[in-house]
């Protein structure tokens, strides 16, 4: 029978091979169709998003549209001039343009402007980027525009991959190696992690053949950190228990098998309840949302089935000697050292219930009201956290021509209408020019040019009058009508998004926990805490990162995530205080035990998953940058503010009311000396 029971995981392993042999093919194109334009982000009813589409169609309509910027302070020389044109006519006599390019100074002469446009690279990214490259190579200027912009892009994007993984990884087995003191336990974890992220792309590539869901550099780069960092959350708390049993039972396989049936049903109610959070993303009209919720979701279920069947499976093959040098002797005790820092933490919480939740609310209420000095809206310029040629470009453009916009505003109207729009046009406030474009499949292009910066205030003012005064059936697109609508979609997402995750999350949670009260003392919990989050970021966002503005989609991503992530831990502390109150603890002692037992495991979780969401920090895009600090800083004030004091007190507080209407909240009380020592590690 015992080796029947060994063949068991060594049986598991065979079949995650096969596994991996399968998702191969698979995840290795994912990176394929990742898309990563303002316009693969818009939802597909978007003005913008109609521009680009019906400009495609026309003749000429796949150009690359460049723009060539050649600057000196204080003014441009003749030769700089002659340079500018000698460089100017090789790229028209090595490249099919759509027209001869014009020189365009400013009128303090410090500057020279040409429009470059070409068909040559059609659609295709890859022949794009290397027409940008080619023209970089031959032009001394900046080369600028939204052919440029797209390039530098994409190159960010593509550069995510391997530092985001591989910093990654380098966090998380650093905290592991901490945690486990160990110089071999961390690398099974991290292993398991690592083919759960192989195995979340392979998904991820299909999901997106079968269902056509959007997928971004954004996306893949958190659903890598999702991987790693709630798949290490359930190895800790697998491994913690499996720990404990070893110590109880004389057989790993045997461990193993009480440590699944200890912490197994925990940890799929909180992956299943993060998953649930994340999905109510494909209710956001913006397509970067509502692909990221399925990919989001994916990462979750994969790291858990990971963490749930190939990682009970190396451990017990490698049985107790994985643990060297701490190696868990059959019959030994823990020790109980690690437990004190909690203990006091919920003694604290025990004493003065009142005063303890009075003031965590009020220190939470307090770094609200850092949101209040959040930057305004993200220009397209200021998304990097280093500045690309085309966004140099652009500032210089700015600066040079203060009295017009350097980025046309375009507007695609019917063409029986386009007498009509033409006069429109001119007449809108704020509007400094109007040029006739391309015509085709049925369509007029008119390229308008603002008499303010791009994306200024005053610049939004004149699209939104545009759009107004046009009417239906009129289109108005370009790249600073792609950031507001950008902006607009997200508000009307949050509006959307935010109640459904609220709703889903509670219903979830009432199931689980058989409790009205509970559930919405987690709920409330977290909200707190992404608000605060929020506040913090708002403090340090401009005055010490240097962030020019804030992401559209910052608001609701962070709720969805850190949501979904802290009631993920919230359910790990009520179910082992739910657990001591069937067992006929009072409410208040369940609530203390329940925080001494388990808040080693999770707070070291609470650290690991913090920990990886504070690499997008690090990355060269503004908005992964801060999602992962308000989500990192969140989830450090869930695990060591909100669920440590706030959730304790408030359910000492409270008493038995905390599981009305459920049938705790009627249990008698225990007899004296009932034992609320048990356990030291069920979740």
């Amino acid at each position: 029978m015992e080796g029947r029971k060994r063949m068991v995981g060594w049986g598991v392993l065979a079949l995650w091979v096969m596994v991996i042999a399968l998702a191969a093919p698979l995840a290795g194109k994912l990176g394929d169709v990742q898309r990563d334009r303002a316009v693969d982000y818009l939802p597909a009813s978007a003005d913008s998003t109609q521009v680009a589409k019906i400009s495609e169609r026309m003749p000429g309509g796949d150009s690359t549209d460049l723009v060539l910027v050649y600057h000196r302070d204080g003014g441009l020389t003749a030769e700089d001039k002659a340079t500018a044109a000698r460089e100017v006519g090789q790229v028209a006599a090595e490249h099919p343009l759509t027209a001869p390019p014009q020189a365009v100074p400013s009128q303090d002469g410090s500057t020279l402007l040409y429009a470059v446009s070409s068909t040559e690279p059609g659609t295709d990214e890859e022949a794009r980027d290397a027409f940008v490259h080619d023209i970089r190579e031959t032009v001394s200027g900046e080369v600028g525009g939204p052919g440029a912009l797209a390039t530098d892009a994409s190159e960010v994007y593509n550069s995510l991959d391997g530092p985001l993984l591989y910093t990654t990884v380098a966090v998380v087995a650093l905290l592991l190696i901490i945690i486990y003191r160990s110089p071999f336990l961390w690398l099974v974890p991290l292993i398991a992690a690592g083919i759960a992220d192989y195995l979340s792309m392979a998904v991820t590539y299909a999901l997106h053949q079968g269902f056509d869901i959007s997928v971004s550099g954004q996306s893949t780069g958190v659903m890598t950190i999702l991987v790693f960092g709630a798949g290490t959350d359930y190895a800790l708390l697998l491994v913690s228990r499996y720990r404990e049993e070893l110590r109880r039972t004389p057989r790993s396989h045997d461990a193993m098998a009480a440590a699944l049936r200890g912490c197994g049903p925990a940890v799929l109610a909180s992956s299943g309840t993060v998953a649930l959070g994340m999905l109510c993303l494909l209710a956001a009209d913006m397509n970067s949302s509502r692909g990221m919720g399925p990919t989001a979701a994916v990462g979750v279920l994969c790291a858990l089935v990971a963490m749930m069947t190939l990682l009970p499976a190396l451990l017990v093959v490698l049985g107790r000697r994985v643990f060297w040098p701490l190696i868990p002797a059959y019959g030994s005790e823990p020790k109980a050292a690690r437990r004190s820092f909690f203990a006091a933490m919920g003694s604290s919480a025990g004493r003065r219930p009142l005063v303890v939740l009075l003031a965590g609310a009020a220190a939470l209420a307090a770094l609200a009201l850092g949101a209040l000095n959040m930057p305004g809206a993200l220009k397209q310029e200021d998304s990097f956290s280093s500045t690309p040629e085309a966004v140099a470009a652009m500032k210089t453009l700015a600066t040079a021509y203060p009295e017009r916009g350097t980025q046309p505003i375009t507007v695609v109207a019917p063409t029986s209408a386009s007498a009509n729009t033409l006069e429109t046009a001119r007449a809108t406030e704020g509007v400094a020019k109007v040029e006739r474009g391309r015509s085709g499949e049925g369509w007029m292009e008119i390229s308008v040019i603002a008499a303010h910066p791009p994306q200024s205030p005053a610049e939004t003012s004149t699209i939104r009058e545009l759009r107004s005064a046009l009417g239906d059936g009129v289109y108005v697109g370009g790249p600073s009508a792609e950031q507001l609508d950008l902006t607009d979609t997200n508000a009307g997402d949050r509006n959307i998004v935010v109640p459904l995750v609220i709703v889903v999350v509670l219903l979830v949670l009432i199931v689980l926990l058989r409790s009205l009260v509970a559930p919405l003392i987690l709920v409330a919990a977290v909200v707190a805490v992404w608000v605060a989050a929020l506040g913090i970021g708002g403090l340090v966002f401009e005055p010490l990162f240097g962030f020019e503005g804030t992401d559209p989609g910052l608001g609701l991503l962070s709720f969805v995530f850190l949501v979904a992530l802290g009631v993920d831990y919230g359910i790990f502390l009520m179910h082992r205080m739910r657990e001591e109150c069937l067992e006929g603890v009072e409410p208040g002692a369940a609530a203390l035990t329940a925080l001494r037992t388990t808040g080693g495991v999770i707070a070291s979780a609470g650290l690991v998953l913090a920990a990886t969401f504070a690499v997008l920090v690090n990355m060269p895009m503004v908005q992964l940058a801060e999602l992962g600090f308000v989500i990192a800083v969140g989830v450090l004030l869930d695990t060591f503010l909100v669920r440590t004091y706030l959730v304790t007190s408030a359910s000492v507080l409270l008493g038995r009311r905390v599981w009305w209407p459920g049938p705790l909240a009627k249990k008698p009380a225990p007899t004296a000396g009932s034992d609320t020592e048990r356990d030291p590690v069920r979740v």
